[in-house]
């Protein structure tokens, strides 16, 4: 039974309790914005009520019930990102950024399909390159999957720019892989990109909505969701979403490579230390 079911319920609860509920469930959205002790105040309530009504419910305390509830929120009504407004507190945007990131999170942990995933490991490892695109936000997160493949003596190359992009796209080889990134796959740009790719060998994995005009042009589709807002705000939800996905490829890859490569991966990371100041 989700969260709101069990508000609702209203036979299960104390009195103390079904004010809390009452004020949640007036506007559960808003309610995610609101420190523990306005929650109270505005239930007629002690803190420790509060805690004790989140405890009932199977949560930890009242975070973690603001994390489910903004979860199962999402996925009722179809909304991971909370807008933000002009009139928002510092706190009421930090609520509203760290909600949203976790059931952006949440989401896409569901949506992860283990043979999808397992299948775009093995395409990975086996390229002799691979190649990121990505424009905006979602170049930000080509550029960090740049940074991170780059130790598997490999090329790994992102880019970000429509004409390099393009001319790339065109030379694109059956022993190259294509990673698209992008969060709504409606960029016109990236999809004549992956529609160049596609008259090719290359393998194509695409980051991407499953439901997107992008994800047409792949072969292998990673979803991740398309509900935040980005028509007046840049992405910021889908960004660490699609990052950890990166996370999880690369983790995959390094362990399907094996045990000798492991000195390899060290001798990286001894390289890399040597530029940092001594006693940092």
């Amino acid at each position: 039974m989700g969260l709101l079911q069990q508000l609702n319920n209203r036979d299960t609860l104390s009195k103390t309790a079904q004010q809390v509920a009452d004020t949640i469930l007036a506007d559960p959205q808003a309610a995610l914005s609101l420190p523990i002790a306005e929650l109270a105040r505005r239930a007629s309530v002690s803190e420790p009520s509060v805690n004790r009504l989140c405890r009932s419910l199977g949560c930890k305390g009242y975070p973690d019930f603001k994390v489910k509830l903004s979860g199962e929120l999402s996925s009722t009504q179809g909304k991971v990102a909370r807008n933000i407004d002009f009139n928002d507190s510092v706190s009421e945007i930090i609520s509203k950024v760290f909600d949203s990131t976790h059931a952006s999170l949440t989401m896409a942990q569901e949506a992860c399909d283990t043979a999808t995933l397992a299948s775009a490991i093995s395409i990975l490892t086996n390229a002799k390159a691979i190649y990121f695109f990505g424009h905006g936000a979602s170049g930000s997160v080509a550029l960090d999957a740049q940074h991170k493949f780059l130790r598997f003596k490999k090329p790994a190359i992102a880019h970000v720019d429509v004409l390099n992009q393009r001319i790339v796209a065109t030379g694109l080889t059956q022993h190259d892989v294509a990673v698209f990134i992008s969060y709504t796959g409606r960029t016109h740009s990236v999809i004549e990109a992956a529609n160049i790719v596609s008259a090719t060998e290359a393998n194509i994995i695409g980051i991407t909505s499953l439901d997107s005009p992008l994800a047409k042009h792949c072969d292998t589709v990673l979803p991740v969701g398309n509900d935040e807002d980005t028509d007046m705000y840049t992405p910021m939800t889908s960004r660490i979403a699609q990052l950890s996905l990166i996370d999880i490829l690369v983790s995959g890859v390094a362990l399907k490579m094996g045990g000798a490569f492991a000195d390899h991966l060290l001798r990286v990371k001894a390289s890399v230390a040597e530029t940092k100041k001594p006693g940092l």
